[in-house]
């Protein structure tokens, strides 16, 4: 799926509630967070996609998923090139790096530089923003 300009997904604020549970819409509209160790997939082990709640595009994949002891869902590289938009976020007095689903600017968590290789980089993902699509070859 596309990325581009015109393939992104905006909606009205009603569009979206109606589209989420109260808890993703707080996480993904509202830049919420799910408290540490209760959301899904954080235990998810097998192999899959895992991509945005809201919009269906593809996030992350099984391959890069690993457990980072953060209490959150922890990738270490996203799907594609443009599947994740990065801004900065200056909120709670500290320095870090938001992550936004790059196609319809859902509100998915942070990356920080302190990730295995090959990247080095943790991205921490709330599991209400996510969306898990096992691979045919696995089972439920």
């Amino acid at each position: 799926m596309s990325n581009d300009a015109e393939d992104r997904l905006k909606l009205s604020e009603d569009e979206w509630r109606a589209r989420l549970t109260p808890e993703q819409y707080a996480v993904t509209r509202q830049h919420g967070t799910e408290r540490a160790g209760t959301g899904p997939y954080l235990d998810e082990k097998r192999s899959g996609t895992y991509r945005c709640v809201c919009c269906g595009s593809e996030l992350f994949t099984s391959d890069t998923k690993y457990e980072s002891g953060s209490g959150w869902p922890s990738f270490y590289a996203p799907a594609g090139k443009k599947a994740i938009a990065e801004f900065d976020d200056n909120s709670l007095f500290m320095r870090r790096t938001e992550i936004r689903c790059a196609r319809c600017d859902a509100h998915l968590g942070h990356v920080f530089p302190d990730g295995p290789q090959p990247t080095g980089l943790r991205y921490c993902t709330n599991g209400l923003a996510l969306d898990f699509e096992p691979a045919s070859d696995e089972t439920a």
